[in-house]
């Protein structure tokens, strides 16, 4: 089955390709920094807001980049750029692998295996860093999909910044592996859990790439 990049729209602006939920932060962003460079040319104060303001701006397209990948093969890939946080057997068999996304990474997540979407729940809760163990109660969004291995579930977790995720598509969906599936802005956690028997492939400290990076071992 071949890999679609294109299931969804995505913000455009200026020709860079940004992640489809980034205009209510970027847009505003980056129309401060235009007028203050056009300010900057008439007053000197105006040049010194406009360095700050473009300098924001230039962070914002780089916290908000949407990279084509080129997908891996493996039964069950990353969904996420981070780092591999923790790995945890849980009581029902299966085993947690929690990835934590800095700001600096791609925030656009990916799903980890085909199949279908056969829920997506938004959960509220708090904010507290991701890294913090007190981020299990944060706010999050749990998927759950309907795969050759049975079911698979995910969670984008909200951290201290990240106050939005934005699923993409509803349940429901049939995706592809790989197929990107939902924002969180400005970082934070995304928790995968791998069915009984399937061992892991990634070890606490990897730095994992949504979409390359396999997750479990043959």
């Amino acid at each position: 089955m071949p890999h679609s990049q294109t299931s969804a729209p995505r913000d455009s602006l200026t020709g860079v390709r940004i992640a489809r939920g980034a205009s209510p932060w970027l847009l505003p962003t980056v129309a401060t920094a235009a007028l203050s460079l056009v300010r900057a040319r008439r007053s000197r104060r105006a040049a010194a807001i406009a360095v700050p303001t473009t300098a924001l701006a230039a962070g914002m397209l780089w916290f908000f980049r949407d990279p084509e990948r080129e997908i891996a093969q493996g039964r069950v890939i990353s969904p996420a750029d981070g780092v591999v946080q923790s790995i945890m057997p849980w009581k029902d068999g299966r085993t947690r692998v929690a990835i934590f996304m800095s700001p600096l990474n791609v925030h656009v997540n990916r799903a980890p295996l085909a199949g279908t979407v056969t829920s997506v729940e938004h959960v509220p809760g708090g904010f507290v860093p991701a890294f913090n163990k007190e981020s299990e109660n944060n706010e999050r969004v749990v998927w759950h999909f309907d795969t050759e291995l049975g079911d698979i579930e995910m969670v984008q977790i909200a951290g201290a910044v990240a106050r939005r995720i934005v699923p993409y598509i509803p349940q429901g969906t049939k995706v592809e592996q790989g197929e990107r599936i939902g924002l969180i802005r400005f970082g934070s956690r995304v928790d995968i859990y791998l069915p009984e028997g399937v061992d892991v492939a990634v070890e606490v400290g990897q730095t994992t790439t949504a979409g390359v990076t396999r997750i479990d071992r043959d």
